[in-house]
């Protein structure tokens, strides 16, 4: 219930007295031991969630179902009031925000209970200044560790999902939400894919097996992974006009390898800007993403003062000149035998 009511704070405190009076005994996810009374050995991940949105959980004394009854009757309640008849929504966000809205106004339209002259919606707002800030939703997931196989997939819940080429022969941690899956590998995601709910289904992102496609250009046409991949128009007509070539994989496969350093965005405008002068080839949209990089401009260094010359140097071309003419005509106007000599110091401490 947690991950429908997560998405605002209203919804979330609509609801929570009939979270916070009591669990089933049967919750796995939530309770790992029974004990006597009402004493129960809560799972990790249940105290955390409860930690995190300040509530207290109140289990119900086994073999004592009448202690239930409010809250069966609360989500019985619930159930009818707002999700009658069955809904169908495209995603949660869709189901949040639609059940915000029916919060609001069935809040808005309704006297309080204790408070007749008011309605819930004004109590809740004269209440408001005094609850605890919220804090945003839990990051709520179930966690199990897998293997990555050759192929560079991950299996869960009977469905495989690709990760990066890196991942393959280190143990990863798999951690499934309400509608996508997250790899992680030493704390780094090497893996999000939406979440499948049918069977023997694999999921791919052609992103993962770049680094593969360097050392097996061909599979670019007939890998399981790049059929239907959805390309970025200016590289969608790239890989199209390679496809002509001998070399055409290759070349596709270079200009794909600069996503990782450049961005998926520097690449496409560098193909839309080969395609606008007619070309197409890998080194054109390779050279025009190393001049689209701005170099750093050379550091400023001040010179000290006592390193400032006192005269500086002036230039003065004529000194070539002269040793020109040295060497034409066998004379210098310099009458010094070393004369020569001299200038051509002299040029060189230009």
């Amino acid at each position: 219930m947690a991950s429908i009511f997560d998405a605002h704070d209203r919804a979330f405190a609509f609801f929570k007295g009939a979270c916070t009076r009591g669990i089933y005994d049967n919750m796995k996810t939530a309770v790992e031991a029974v004990f006597t009374g009402k004493e129960r050995h809560y799972n990790r991940r249940f105290l955390q969630m409860c930690s995190h949105y300040l509530v207290q959980p109140v289990a119900c004394t086994p073999a004592s179902g009448w202690e239930k009854g409010q809250v069966e009757n609360q989500v019985g309640l619930v159930r009818e009031r707002f999700f009658t008849p069955r809904l169908r929504v495209k995603s949660l966000d869709e189901l949040n925000a639609w059940l915000m809205d029916k919060c609001v106004a069935y809040a808005k339209a309704h006297r309080h209970p204790e408070q007749t002259d008011k309605t819930i919606w004004e109590v809740f707002e004269a209440e408001r200044p005094q609850l605890v800030p919220y804090v945003g939703p839990f990051d709520g997931f179930h966690s199990v560790p897998a293997s990555v196989s050759k192929t560079c997939t991950v299996r869960f819940d009977n469905n495989k999902y690709s990760v990066l080429a890196t991942a393959v022969g280190r143990p990863v941690d798999v951690h499934a939400y309400a509608d996508r899956i997250v790899i992680r590998q030493d704390g780094v995601i090497v893996g999000e894919h939406a979440r499948a709910f049918g069977r023997g289904q694999t999921v791919y992102d052609p992103w993962h097996y770049v680094p593969v496609l360097a050392r097996k250009p061909g599979a670019l046409r007939n890998g399981a992974p790049f059929r239907d991949w959805v390309l970025p128009q200016a590289m969608a007509a790239i890989r199209r006009k390679l496809k002509g070539s001998d070399d055409g994989d290759r070349q596709m496969v270079q200009i794909l390898t600069c996503v990782r350093d450049d961005g998926l965005q520097a690449v496409e405008a560098a193909c839309r800007e080969a395609l606008d002068q007619g070309v197409h080839s890998a080194p054109v949209i390779i050279n025009i993403l190393a001049r689209s990089k701005d170099a750093a401009p050379p550091p400023f260094l001040l010179t000290p003062t006592a390193l400032r010359l006192t005269h500086e140097p002036v230039a003065d071309c004529a000194r070539y000149d002269s040793l020109r003419r040295t060497t034409r005509h066998g004379t210098h106007p310099n009458p010094r035998p070393d004369g020569d000599i001299e200038a051509l110091r002299d040029a060189q401490r230009l």
